[in-house]
């Protein structure tokens, strides 16, 4: 099975988006650059941040999100984001009503279960745990192998917190990546067991 990795950008004082769920300039380094990112052309990085993006994105072959991330995008329109093959989404209520059922989402009750699900999905790629609650609650499970947080010189002072309402101590390695880039520094940390 492939690793587990909770990822997002983040303010340096540990906010993914602001009390309205706003990003406000934490893509700002998606957008800043010259290289496209992906296919749609809108995103755009420095060549550091795409060696290092890009290689990542490839990798992953499940996105678990939570039901909010679900509704804020519109279910991304039944199309998962940047080439992921499926979206796990975590929610104790069904599919929307009307929801085109061979669209690659699958909606599960529960971290655990979202997990398994994923990992059946993805197969030897890895499962993506958008942070937040959800990746939280899949931290404090035990579940996540590996941290990744693209670290924004902005402070929020509020708003949704990298690890949601995690309330104990988690003990991370040593960073084994560790990249400056234009408006961005990208680590990753894995997780200690």
């Amino acid at each position: 099975m492939g690793k587990v990795v909770m990822y997002s950008s983040v303010s340096v004082d540990g906010f993914i988006a602001d009390e309205n769920d706003q990003p406000g300039p934490l893509f700002d380094w998606l957008s800043g650059g010259d290289i496209p990112l992906d296919d749609s052309g809108y995103v755009k990085v420095s060549r550091t941040s795409y060696d290092y993006t890009r290689a990542y994105w490839d990798q992953i072959g499940v996105t678990i999100a939570g039901r909010h991330v679900f509704d804020l995008t519109d279910g991304w329109d039944g199309k998962p984001p940047s080439g992921i093959d499926h979206v796990v989404v975590v929610t104790h209520r069904p599919a929307p009503e009307g929801w085109d059922p061979g669209a690659p989402f699958h909606f599960v009750d529960g971290v655990e279960a979202a997990v398994a699900k994923a990992q059946e999905l993805a197969g030897d790629r890895i499962v993506e745990v958008a942070a937040g609650d959800v990746g939280g609650q899949a931290l404090a499970a035990g579940l996540v192998d590996e941290v990744r947080m693209d670290v924004v010189p902005v402070v929020f002072g509020s708003g949704k917190r990298y690890f949601g309402s995690v309330d104990a101590q988690h003990l991370l390695a040593d960073p084994d990546v560790v990249i400056q880039s234009d408006r961005v520094l990208h680590l990753r940390f894995p997780v200690r067991r």
